[in-house]
């Protein structure tokens, strides 16, 4: 019997530790402004500014009332407001971002946050929202979306690869919590055709079941717009 409570705490324990590091870690005190000096070392995260030197400018961001601007090649425009924004978000395991989206398609194209899920409000206009499920028991991917008014919220997992499309004739803008202070963000199309340097086209073309003639385009289309 004490044996088998022995490895019960001991599956409880590994389930605990699993669910803790799914996310940033808790802090251990009030807040551990960044700084950037490293003197050469390296950690997960950011070092803290001495407490008797920190302000209310380390908590602060202006501005994200202000439309931007959406005529780049997708018709959107993410404003973040992470850790490299916010040196006060260190250790808190939150981040935000402002999302704009031009007219009749204006797109957050697919992509993945590694670090966080994300929690999204609509505030103006109509969007088409979805993520795409990992590999099912018969392994299919399942695509789940909803079509979002201003005032609804949708909920986007970590680590899956999501999307929004304004479907409306009129600007839309949305709010996003994500649960980092630094989410990262692989923007599907982008990382595969645009990575520095290139995937071998022979590699892509084998796994798009592709002619070899549309990866070299869309490398070239890729790589132009990200170099």
């Amino acid at each position: 019997m004490e044996e088998l409570k022995f490895v019960l705490v001991f599956v409880l324990l590994a389930l605990a530790s699993s669910f803790a590091s799914a996310s940033d870690p808790s802090p251990l005190q009030d807040f551990c402004v960044a700084i950037n000096e490293t003197d050469g070392v390296f950690v997960n995260g950011k070092f803290c500014k001495d407490p008797a030197q920190v302000t209310e400018k380390d908590f602060f961001f202006p501005g994200l009332n202000t439309p931007r601007d959406t005529s780049g090649p997708v018709g959107s425009n993410v404003t973040t407001v992470n850790v490299a924004q916010i040196a006060g978000l260190n250790t808190l395991g939150i981040s935000f971002a402002r999302i704009d989206y031009a007219p009749n398609g204006g797109l957050n194209p697919p992509h993945t946050h590694p670090r966080a899920s994300e929690i999204l409000v609509v505030v103006e206009g109509t969007l088409y929202v979805g993520f795409v499920t990992s590999n099912l028991a018969n392994g299919d991917n399942r695509l789940i979306t909803k079509v979002l008014n201003p005032g609804d919220v949708f909920v986007f997992p970590i680590g899956l690869i999501h999307f929004q499309f304004n479907v409306g004739k009129t600007n839309a803008v949305a709010f996003a919590s994500l649960s980092s202070q630094n989410p990262g963000v692989i923007t599907i199309a982008n990382a595969v055709f645009g990575a520095d340097p290139p995937i071998k086209p022979d590699v892509l073309a084998k796994a798009f079941q592709v002619d070899k003639k549309i990866v070299d385009y869309l490398q070239k289309q890729f790589w132009t717009d990200n170099n």
